[in-house]
């Protein structure tokens, strides 16, 4: 970890890894016990309804959520779609490498990228095409309109022809020299492409790739790179045009993402993305306490430190929940209300850094060693 915290006099773009790099710089190397759980409360009744297996999982996936099903991806270079429901492979292919960022998908099209710094393309299951890229890329590229979307480390921003794989623009941002290895935003808002670029959340024309607006969520700070590391993450809470994102150790904040005006932002300090519902935006801190802002005007509503130091993902919003895995393969599902315990599940027991999807009624949780579990309602 040492060398981690020298990378500050490094002058060139360098991939930090995440996993408390930056909290260990700061406090040392003494770790922190995590909170005691007591007994499960079983408030919620929910049961195991199937689970299958990937290989392990150890870059930044995003399980990708289309209709009733769930496309996913593990190390050692499959993609595979599963129907959420059952549990079961509708299709499953090699890609020929293991894999750096994924998974993308409409639907029709999904997309991977392998750590060659390839694209590849697939269509219903089978590759379509390839595309070299000249940067490492670790967020899942963003299938829509018949194009493929890919944000890269160096900050640019890529546009494919979803049938052909023809490369229809690229814009390139200049930005500070560290990017955390860490998937970051990349969506679509109604007609305009949404990135996360260093501190700022950009609306693209999907056509061009020309600015249509920028905003500034958090700026560099500091006198060494790892102080100035400025990033918005992965998950996002998404309410008609409004975004509310995070950037890293730093700001939660929510965009007017027609405008291009900040709504709101707020201090905060943490490394995962954020969700919400209409009413509230749900966060992690660094040190796992669990925080809902009022959507409106960011004022906090309530805090939980039921779950300190335990390492949890980003949330997701599930009927009257927030769910979150930790550092030993539990999956937590608070209070939306208030933040209490409502009840936890377990998986194979090691790290849940996935953040849990929901599709055709069934949380689908993976863990790092590659289990994929589908809990339901009793």
């Amino acid at each position: 970890m040492a060398n981690m915290c020298s990378l500050a006099s490094v002058r060139r773009v360098v991939v930090l890894a995440l996993v408390g790099a930056l909290t260990a710089c700061a406090s040392g190397s003494d770790a922190l016990k995590p909170a005691d759980l007591g007994a499960n409360p079983a408030l919620l009744g929910v049961r195991t309804a199937w689970t299958g297996k990937i290989a392990p999982v150890d870059f930044p996936l995003q399980a990708k959520v289309t209709g009733q099903t769930v496309a996913l991806a593990g190390n050692d270079g499959a993609v595979l779609s599963l129907d959420a429901r059952s549990g079961a492979v509708l299709w499953r292919t090699e890609v020929g490498g293991p894999i750096a960022a994924g998974v993308g998908s409409d639907g029709r099209f999904s997309a991977v990228v392998t750590r060659a710094n390839e694209l590849v393309v697939l269509e219903a299951g089978q590759v379509r095409w390839r595309a070299g890229l000249t940067a490492q890329v670790f967020t899942a590229p963003l299938v829509a309109g018949e194009r493929v979307f890919v944000l890269a480390a160096d900050r640019s921003v890529a546009a494919f022809d979803a049938s052909s794989g023809r490369k229809l623009w690229q814009q390139q941002r200049p930005g500070e020299a560290l990017v955390l290895r860490q998937a970051g935003v990349l969506t679509a808002v109604g007609n305009t492409l949404v990135a996360g670029l260093s501190g700022h959340l950009v609306g693209m024309n999907p056509v061009n790739g020309n600015t249509v607006w920028d905003a500034t969520l958090a700026a560099p700070r500091g006198t060494n790179d790892i102080e100035r590391l400025v990033d918005l993450v992965g998950g996002f809470s998404r309410n008609g045009n409004e975004l509310c994102v995070r950037a890293f150790q730093s700001a939660v904040g929510c965009v007017d993402a027609l405008r291009g005006s900040v709504i709101w932002k707020r201090v905060a300090a943490g490394a995962v993305g954020v969700h919400g519902d209409d009413a509230q935006v749900y966060g992690v801190e660094s040190d796992s306490r669990v925080l809902a802002w009022q959507r409106a005007n960011g004022q906090p509503v309530w805090t939980s430190d039921r779950l300190l130091y335990r390492k949890l993902s980003a949330p997701l919003v599930l009927g009257r929940s927030v769910v979150m895995g930790d550092a030993t393969g539990l999956v937590h599902l608070l209070s939306r209300a208030d933040g209490t315990p409502l009840t936890r599940l377990s998986t194979d027991g090691s790290a849940i850094e996935v953040t849990p999807v929901v599709a055709a009624g069934t949380l689908v949780v993976v863990t790092r060693n590659g289990g994929v579990y589908g809990f339901q309602p009793e």
